[in-house]
């Protein structure tokens, strides 16, 4: 990121426009820092951006796309801008957390913006921010264009529903649609537990109860715990960072709840052994048995360029837990033919493989065959389905 000043690096591109008036800066007094802030936040907003960066000696960048470019109609920061913005945006607590654990995750609104997401963090002793802006308006699986069998998660009135990929591949957007529709659907208790709360919901025929932790509540594993007493139908869970949360998630599945979580883990098959790796082998069995019998799909998803080159769209593999997939949880040594059985794209289990669902995106137009390729688990495989063999 240090040499984003050099216009012939070939992964950073400049986002050039007229230079907004009076641009403030950030170490000004009177506001002037959030309206500064604000300021870079609706230019990165108007070009689609999904991630914004503040570092010292830069100006700010924004991710475009997928590709990083420096803003550089704004001033670049200085480590006092650095300290002065951090501190703007931060509550007392936020800042305590900061000095103490040097980086901190915290979310707040601006007008004209909506909500933002924040990870502040040291990197060569000055203040650092990755931000995101959350879209006021929660979209519709319509919108997303997410297969059908997903939205039918949000029919399941008991089990575990997992979303996975990597940071950035739309997963909170994806869970905050689901929650929605079972908002717009069904008279149900929906409970979140997040870090930070991101989208708000409005409340329709549900009655949802957001929780933060850190300002609602403590760890991910305490709250799943008291969730168990709050009459819950449907619990949000932000991520399964620890074997207690995916045990407690378990068990509330287990006891007659519907709850959605997130992941990290590169497809669906393998979000399996990477719960069940998470404990120690003594536990494992008890795990694997819970497992099998409370979860009942994993979407694992990535964000791939449009054809037409205007943003990004989502492309899924979907794995639902059939009577067979729960034979190979349960045992050890066969547990890796899940990935075989999900490439086998069965539409009678309610399967989608990742290269089928890259295969209808293209046929659709939605991408072009050079993203498919690129993307696909078997290249080979689906460039022969795409010639028609």
């Amino acid at each position: 990121m240090e040499n984003t000043e050099n216009p012939k690096s070939p992964n950073v591109s400049v986002v050039t426009e007229v230079p907004p008036p009076d641009v403030p800066q950030p170490s000004s007094e009177s506001g002037e820092p959030l309206k500064y802030l604000g300021l870079v936040l609706a230019t990165a907003v108007r070009h689609r951006a999904s991630d914004i960066h503040f570092r010292a000696k830069n100006h700010p960048i924004v991710r475009i796309d997928s590709i990083l470019r420096p803003l550089r109609q704004f001033p670049v920061l200085s480590v006092t801008d650095m300290e002065v913005l951090a501190q703007k945006i931060m509550s007392p607590r936020h800042w305590e957390q900061f000095e103490r654990d040097y980086q901190v995750d915290l979310s707040f609104g601006l007008k004209g913006i909506g909500r933002v997401r924040v990870n502040a963090y040291f990197q060569r002793g000055t203040v650092a921010m990755a931000l995101r802006v959350i879209q006021t308006q929660i979209p519709t699986p319509e919108d997303l264009k997410l297969p059908a069998m997903i939205t039918d998660f949000t029919r399941f009135e008991r089990g575990l529903v997992v979303l996975t990929g990597a940071t950035g591949s739309g997963k909170s957007t994806t869970i905050a649609t689901l929650i929605n529709e079972i908002n717009f659907n069904y008279a149900k208790h929906v409970i979140t537990i997040e870090d930070p709360v991101e989208f708000i919901f409005n409340e329709n025929r549900c009655i949802i109860s957001q929780r933060e932790l850190g300002v609602d509540a403590t760890t991910f594993a305490m709250s799943m715990k008291a969730a168990l007493r709050e009459d819950p139908d449907v619990i949000l869970l932000g991520e399964m960072r620890d074997p207690e949360t995916i045990e407690t998630a378990l068990t509330a599945a287990e006891t007659g709840h519907l709850v959605l979580s997130t992941l990290h883990a590169p497809a669906a098959a393998e979000t399996v052994t990477r719960m069940i790796s998470a404990f120690p082998p003594d536990a494992q069995p008890t795990i694997r048995s819970k497992l099998a019998q409370n979860l009942c799909a994993v979407v694992a998803q990535r964000l791939l360029p449009k054809a037409d080159g205007e943003g990004r769209i989502v492309a899924c593999e979907v794995m639902t837990v059939s009577s067979r997939v729960r034979e190979l949880i349960l045992d050890p040594l066969r547990v890796k033919e899940i990935a075989d059985l999900v490439r086998k794209e069965s539409t009678v289990e309610g399967m989608l493989s990742f290269d089928q669902h890259l295969f209808e995106l293209c046929r659709g137009g939605d991408i072009t065959e050079e993203t498919a390729l690129q993307h696909a688990s078997s290249a080979t495989d689906l460039r022969l389905k795409l010639d028609g063999f």
